[in-house]
């Protein structure tokens, strides 16, 4: 399919600058490697080559609707996404100051950088030093996720499904990073009803496990308390 045909059922046919950069990156994967290699079809190609130059360029991009013309699952279809942009070289950002522009809410911006910040610096501390090195802040869902955060603390509105489709992530990965800010920075993001502890926050992709020594103990005393409840009652009758 032609990739103005493609651009126009997204309706990007107006956005001239981002079809011309994503047949730009159509190119450039057709030279450098073979993208079926890593499952991705010349449809689906052309799709992720779309949303990397809407990306690019702050235009919004329907990730529903590119999923579902890709025929892949969404996990399936951010997999390519990664594959294809890690291969082309193309790294995405989000830049604070163009988020509090577009949604009008420019005083954010330091409170958004200061958190940002601390995050780091108290996520990083919580890692084990061989991880340290490996960890990726530059991601847009972060700068997505924070700028959320403190719109949320400071009673401002802002369209949720539109940041999550400029950052180009999925809504659970959205979720997750949240929620990992605001365990961390209580006091940024206030979010949370209580302030956890860095050192217990694992990861933004892991859960927080309940230790087998602990549901131990808990059966323990689930059993302490049943078998009292019966020698009470023995002691009924």
């Amino acid at each position: 399919m032609d990739m103005s045909a493609i651009a126009a059922r997204l309706g990007l046919s107006e956005s001239r600058p981002v079809v011309r950069k994503a047949a730009e990156l159509r190119r450039l994967s057709d030279i450098n490697f073979d993208s079926s290699i890593l499952g991705i079809g010349e449809v689906c190609k052309a799709i992720i080559c779309l949303e990397i130059a809407a990306t690019k360029f702050q235009v919004i991009f329907d990730r529903a609707e590119a999923v579902k013309m890709s025929g892949m699952s969404d996990k399936a279809y951010i997999r390519s996404f990664n594959a294809l942009q890690n291969g082309l070289g193309v790294k995405t950002t989000l830049d604070v100051r163009e988020l509090g522009i577009q949604f009008g809410c420019v005083r954010l911006i330091p409170f958004v950088q200061r958190g940002l910040a601390l995050y780091k610096e108290r996520f990083l501390a919580a890692l084990p030093p061989s991880r340290r090195s490996s960890t990726d802040f530059g991601r847009p869902v972060f700068t997505a996720a924070a700028f959320y955060l403190c719109a949320k603390r400071h009673k401002l509105k802002v369209d949720k499904l539109k940041l999550i489709d400029l950052c180009g992530t999925s809504s659970s990965e959205f979720t997750t990073v949240s929620t990992s800010m605001a365990d961390l920075c209580f006091d940024v993001f206030g979010i949370a009803k209580e302030k956890k502890d860095p050192t217990t926050i694992k990861g933004n992709r892991e859960l927080l496990d309940v230790l087998p020594s602990k549901r131990k103990h808990e059966d323990d005393s689930d059993n302490s308390d049943e078998s009292s409840g019966d020698d009470q009652d023995e002691l009924d009758v």
